[in-house]
């Protein structure tokens, strides 16, 4: 396992689609940026000068239905979850992301085709040691039935997810992940967004999912699955969660040393033990890969998401 440098993109790569709640057509660039930069969103495409917003909890002005960024002005990127969750899922650092209207593309739902623009870009390392932040003690919330908490796991980041959907076709999963580049790709990068039709017909009236189509959302009614390719996986609801729990806990800012439990959860739930991590300053550190390296490994705990019970590296390889 590396931690010592940070990464960026060696070049550009960019992605077209269209946003799934606007229906809007999008054009997304990721590229470099520098040491410290984390993930900054520029925003064109509007009248007078360009935009920016630094992927950051503080950036965050909505979840309902998805991660939304803005600023003083209002908002300015829907839907970012997916991209992030690719950046930091494959171990980038710092990075800009251009984007030429209101919503991050949808694609196919899931975060495949932002893991091959990232590919295409190539990940180069840089001069600069790699941060973490480090939880230090845990830190729960709660809304109604709805639970999540971060607590200290010092062999990197771990996301333990749990859904429990009265809809009997998507039911209770769950899913474990210890992140590394190598098990996104492989686990959680695929894994789309879903939901029911009842509810797609509402978001529908109120104007929402007005990009949604069997193409980009799995969709279930209350005794079958109606998409006719299938499923990714059995679990891609699960799988699927875990992959918005590290889109939304990229907007730390830094890579987390910890793990993420969430029960019924969604953006929203994310999005406050986030905040309530970062409010609450004795709960966590900065901390440089250099002393995180030094350090001795927990016990490897089994369970799914790992091969063999044994915890795979949380971020890596340093790339030259």
């Amino acid at each position: 396992m590396k931690f010592s440098r940070q990464t960026t993109l060696r070049s550009q790569a960019t992605v077209t689609g269209v946003g799934v709640h606007s229906g809007l057509p999008v054009s997304l660039t990721i590229g470099p940026a520098s040491t410290d930069a984390g993930f900054i969103f520029v925003r064109t495409g509007l009248d007078g000068a360009d935009r920016e917003v630094q992927a950051a909890a503080e950036s965050v002005i909505a979840t309902e239905f998805a991660t939304v960024l803005g600023d003083r002005e209002g908002p300015l990127v829907s839907t970012a979850e997916h991209v992030l969750a690719a950046l930091r899922g494959m171990g980038v650092d710092n990075a800009t992301i251009e984007i030429d209207g209101p919503e991050v593309p949808i694609m196919d739902g899931s975060a495949a085709a932002f893991v091959a623009a990232i590919d295409q870009a190539g990940i180069v390392g840089q001069q600069a040691a790699r941060r973490f932040i480090q939880v230090l003690r845990p830190v729960q919330v709660a809304m109604g039935d709805c639970f999540g908490e971060l607590r200290p796991h010092a062999a990197g980041f771990r996301a333990e997810v749990e859904i429990d959907f009265a809809n009997p076709v998507i039911g209770r999963q769950k899913y474990t992940l210890d992140l590394s580049p190598e098990r996104f790709r492989r686990e959680i990068s695929r894994a789309r967004t879903f939901g029911c039709m009842n509810d797609s017909v509402r978001l529908w009236s109120a104007g929402f999912s007005r990009g949604a189509s069997f193409e980009n959302t799995v969709v279930f009614d209350e005794t079958r699955l109606l998409n006719p390719e299938g499923l990714r996986y059995s679990d891609e609801c699960a799988r699927h969660k875990v992959l918005d729990v590290v889109g939304d806990l990229a907007l730390a800012g830094l890579p987390l040393l910890g793990a993420y439990r969430s029960v019924r959860g969604g953006h929203k739930l994310n999005h406050a033990v986030l905040t309530a991590l970062m409010a609450d300053r004795s709960a966590w550190q900065v901390v440089e890969g250099a002393e995180v390296a030094r350090r001795p490994r927990a016990p490897a705990e089994a369970g799914r998401g790992m091969a063999g019970g044994m915890i795979a590296p949380a971020y890596g390889p340093d790339v030259s």
